[in-house]
């Protein structure tokens, strides 16, 4: 009986464990779970979300102070259009975020970015290309191009010097997202060197629509390899999306995709960012604990717990700190929708909004607890102790039970 050490994900000479660690913001994939994946031989993520933020957390820095200093005088200016982001700034925290990062690495491993095109900042195209070349400056392995099509992500890379040498992938949910993108960049003539298809049971924000559930990762994953090999690419593919188990994964890897990319089980993990009660609170969720709702500003559907604090928060948006979400006009659905509430109550007290949230505040705050749809089996690897609560396993635990583990088995921690 084949175990997920059996296969390798295979970049040209270099050969790794097939596992991938999903990039979750902000800063839940953070640096040590990131580094733990490459210690084993794997691939970890971490995300460029909220970047100003994790730079202060991790080094001390001051960008979202100073940034509030400078921008204090429009807090409470329903017109969000005059915030802007250092463009400095932003590079000098990208770098600093991932080459400490890339410093601490060991292994036989690697470490992505996860990059968002849905983090607009009020200058899509001008920070996303910050973001991207800085992460190329700091040393970065790879960059997952994720939350959009990213037709024009590759050519903001284009000239820097490492683009044909870092690895770049994209996520996508059909073959059509897919040759979308192969179109736009054709003429760079530099093929992604991974393509990640994560299907409708992923956590967080998904690439479907309200109908979701009629979607089958399996059977996007065949109409996915179908067309590449119809176009004579050899792009590695990775599936995502609710593989819970070892077998889940062998399943997968022995359907011809090169790797899988899970995030789930690490989210309770010792070195996940999540605050230890948030922990406890996907432990003890149940199947109905977990719901697919509309409140992300980003226009997508987004898999959380129904009793996260940010459903129905009319908290006063902290665009002058944040902001990621805003368009290039200035403008977001979150800001909106607690602009048309003020109205009613001037006095900014005892506003709820459920259709939306702010995004932005709440996730770094650890208060939008975003799931994968099989967070509900959690507590089943792991033990109870007396006091109710359950152990947290540690990463290398969690890695190696998915490298190695076999008949549906989970192992426990010790």
């Amino acid at each position: 009986m084949k175990r997920v050490n059996d296969f390798r994900l295979k970049f040209g000479s270099l050969e790794l464990v097939p596992i991938v660690i999903g990039g979750m913001g902000v800063d839940i994939s953070t640096a040590e779970l990131a580094l733990e994946a490459a210690r084993l031989g794997g691939i970890g993520h971490i995300s460029d979300a909220l970047v100003h933020d994790v730079s202060d957390r991790r080094f001390d820095t001051e960008f979202v102070k100073g940034k509030t200093r400078f921008y204090k005088g429009n807090i409470n200016n329903p017109d969000k259009s005059i915030i802007h982001f250092d463009l400095g700034h932003l590079a000098e925290a990208t770098r600093l975020h991932i080459g400490k990062t890339m410093d601490a690495k060991c292994g036989t491993g690697m470490v992505f970015l996860n990059v968002m095109e849905k983090l607009t900042m009020n200058g899509p195209r001008d920070t996303l290309q910050v973001r991207l070349n800085a992460a190329l400056d700091a040393g970065i392995d790879g960059i997952t191009l994720s939350a959009g099509l990213h037709l024009g992500s590759f050519a903001l890379m284009a000239e820097h010097p490492r683009f044909r040498d870092a690895k770049l992938g994209i996520i996508v949910s059909s073959v059509r997202a897919l040759q979308l993108f192969l179109r736009k960049t054709a003429k760079l003539k530099r093929l992604p060197d991974y393509i990640i298809i994560e299907g409708p049971l992923a956590g967080g924000h998904l690439g479907f629509g309200m109908d979701w559930a009629q979607y089958d990762l399996a059977t996007i994953v065949a109409e996915v390899a179908h067309y590449i090999r119809t176009e004579q690419l050899a792009i590695p593919l990775i599936a995502a999306g609710g593989i819970f188990t070892g077998s889940d994964a062998v399943s997968f890897l022995e359907q011809g995709v090169a790797a899988v990319q899970v995030a789930t089980r690490f989210t309770v993990s010792e070195e996940c960012g999540l605050p230890a009660k948030v922990k406890q609170e996907y432990f003890k969720a149940s199947e109905e604990d977990i719901i697919v709702n509309t409140i992300s500003p980003t226009g997508y559907p987004m898999r959380m717990l129904k009793n996260t604090p940010a459903i129905g928060s009319g908290i006063r948006p902290n665009c002058e700190s944040y902001g990621y979400l805003l368009d290039g006009n200035g403008n977001c659905a979150y800001l909106s929708a607690y602009n048309q509430q003020l109205v009613q109550h001037p006095d900014g007290k005892n506003i709820a909004i459920f259709d939306k949230t702010c995004l932005c505040t709440h996730m770094r705050n650890y208060n939008c607890w975003t799931c994968g749809s099989m967070t509900y089996r959690l507590k089943d690897t792991s033990r109870k102790l007396p006091d109710g609560s359950y152990q947290l396993p540690s990463a290398e635990h969690i890695f190696k039970d998915y490298q190695f583990s076999v008949n549906q088995q989970i192992a426990l921690p010790d």
